[in-house]
């Protein structure tokens, strides 16, 4: 991440002097044009190698990154007149998942994500983003009623998994997830998932049925984690950074072996350096999105859906 850090201070001071010269090309009504493309053209230069050098790990690191934008930050710059629902009608609510409904772009959405917090007491209060079956349960009610009233759905993914303890197996944690699966399948509205930062095991796979699934540049989707993986394969945590390379977790991976649909840009060092930019990203995918599927019929929703989890993977004889 070394690399990452001076090519942001970097293009800081190549900013500045841009700053600069617009400054005295207006005082002294000089025309300095060239100058300021050229500076430009720089610092485009820089964040696509930077880009580039990162590998697995570095994504990993970004994705975990404490300041990354949640599901509640997102949905202040894309959702309009949001309101939030809460409890799963069964046994009680699940703050690791938040949803509700709202406008985007004037038509009524529905939206739900995992959330995490920024601090040791939001995270707490969210369980870290770890779902229990009562979030997912949740969840699912919100996405029946978004059937019910034919508005589209948008999953924001990010949590490192379901909540493994005691009292979430006591309640189905495994069923929960399961029975989203199979619901999602057939839902006939526009479904739009996202990986805006851990896309771990079947705890993502909970919000990931959709239509179109889109990941942030510095995120990642897999079935385990890198520690998970390293303890299993070499019995050991501390190779994470190898199995995070031997995953093919990556959204530049995922998009090669055809499991996603797109991968949305970040700003240089992440998300969470510019939040504003980042929600911007995301509603011009979201909208191109829409747009897309907004035109398919019914049936057609949940045709599409299937053929495109249909065609993921490949096999030999």
């Amino acid at each position: 991440m070394s690399k990452e850090k001076n090519a942001l201070e970097e293009i800081e001071l190549l900013e500045q002097k841009i700053e600069e010269l617009r400054t005295f090309s207006k005082e002294q009504n000089i025309d300095l044009f060239d100058n300021i493309k050229s500076l430009e053209d720089k610092i485009r230069l820089i964040k696509e190698e930077s880009h580039q050098n990162l590998n697995a790990w570095d994504r990993v690191q970004l994705a975990r990154h404490i300041e990354r934008p949640t599901t509640l930050d997102y949905i202040q710059y894309l959702i309009s007149d949001f309101v939030e629902l809460h409890g799963d009608r069964a046994y009680g609510d699940d703050s690791a998942i938040v949803g509700g409904f709202g406008f985007f772009q004037d038509q009524p959405v529905t939206i739900i994500g995992h959330q995490k917090g920024k601090t040791t007491k939001e995270n707490l209060q969210h369980n870290f983003g770890m779902p229990h079956p009562e979030g997912y349960r949740k969840a699912l009610r919100l996405m029946r009623q978004a059937h019910k009233f034919n508005r589209p759905i948008i999953c924001l993914i990010n949590t490192a998994g379901a909540y493994p303890g005691k009292e979430a197996e006591e309640r189905g944690q495994s069923e929960a997830i399961a029975r989203n699966l199979r619901e999602m399948a057939g839902f006939s509205v526009p479904i739009i998932c996202i990986v805006i930062g851990e896309g771990g095991s079947g705890g993502s796979l909970g919000l990931g049925v959709g239509n179109h699934l889109y990941m942030l540049e510095n995120t990642y989707y897999s079935v385990i984690s890198p520690e998970g993986a390293a303890s299993l394969l070499w019995k050991d945590s501390s190779k994470a950074q190898q199995a995070a390379q031997s995953l093919k977790l990556t959204p530049q991976d995922l998009l090669e072996l055809n499991i996603i649909d797109g991968i949305i840009p970040e700003p240089l060092g992440g998300a969470h350096k510019n939040i504003a930019l980042q929600a911007e990203y995301l509603k011009q995918h979201i909208q191109s999105s829409l747009e897309d599927l907004n035109a398919l019929s019914k049936e057609d929703l949940i045709k599409h859906r299937y053929k495109k989890f249909r065609a993921i993977g490949s096999f030999s004889e």
